[in-house]
């Protein structure tokens, strides 16, 4: 009964673990989103929510929902995303297509998410394109080719964070080599000052050495020839 009760215990505690760390996920997940597109069009409400930043190689999602105000039939719908290699030059990277479909009062939604091109950095473009006829106080009116365009998620330019990382690096080294040459200069400069005072005590001593030794020369033969003559 025992082990039952741990066993027990045991899956309650990972089933509330893996719960937390699901809701932990979701939650980071809905922080990273953002609305981007958020539109009222004759007969229907369409929005575009996205990751809100990204990195090159990355993942983005975009959620698209179209909801109907009234009876609407759409012929063609369309959301192309775009994004830009080297923040330039502009390639496609997903888009949501479909069409023949009717809504009335209810909504429809498309979800997507695609990796980034590993070059591609700044921000993304959304582009809308609809054909579509809406019931509109009685009067069935048609809407073709509407288009409508907007900017999305930015990605990181990784490889300019990545030069300027390097960057700062290489400067940081410089100043400690500049740090590191100028402490050698001073060293240079007081070990060659206290050379130099050597120098000049040893030139001293070696005066004083002279001297002392002319005086004693001097005095010797002053000495020898002051001394008394021998008598015979």
């Amino acid at each position: 009964m025992k082990g039952m009760s741990k066993l027990s215990l045991t899956l309650i505690l990972l089933t509330l673990s893996f719960a937390v760390c699901g809701k932990i996920q979701v939650q980071a997940m809905e922080e990273n989103m953002k609305t981007f597109f958020d539109a009222e069009i004759p007969g229907m409400e369409i929005q575009v929510n996205a990751t809100a930043w990204t990195q090159p190689a990355q993942n983005m999602t975009v959620i698209l929902s179209l909801t109907a105000r009234t009876n609407v039939h759409v012929e063609t719908f369309r959301l192309d995303v775009f994004g830009f290699l080297n923040g330039t030059v502009k390639i496609p990277m997903t888009s949501v297509t479909d069409g023949n479909f009717t809504l009335n009062d209810d909504t429809k939604m498309y979800d997507r998410t695609f990796e980034v091109p590993n070059q591609a950095w700044g921000v993304t473009y959304g582009q809308i394109t609809a054909t579509y006829s809406a019931d509109i106080v009685g009067l069935q009116l048609e809407f073709p080719n509407m288009t409508s365009g907007f900017y999305m998620t930015n990605v990181e330019n990784t490889f300019l964070e990545g030069l300027q990382s390097q960057l700062r690096s290489m400067n940081e080294s410089f100043q400690q080599l500049n740090s590191t040459y100028w402490q050698l200069q001073q060293d240079y400069t007081a070990l060659q000052a206290a050379s130099m005072n050597d120098l000049d005590n040893t030139r001293r001593v070696a005066v004083v050495l002279g001297v002392t030794t002319a005086f004693f020369v001097v005095t010797t033969v002053f000495l020898v020839m002051r001394r008394p003559k021998e008598i015979w």
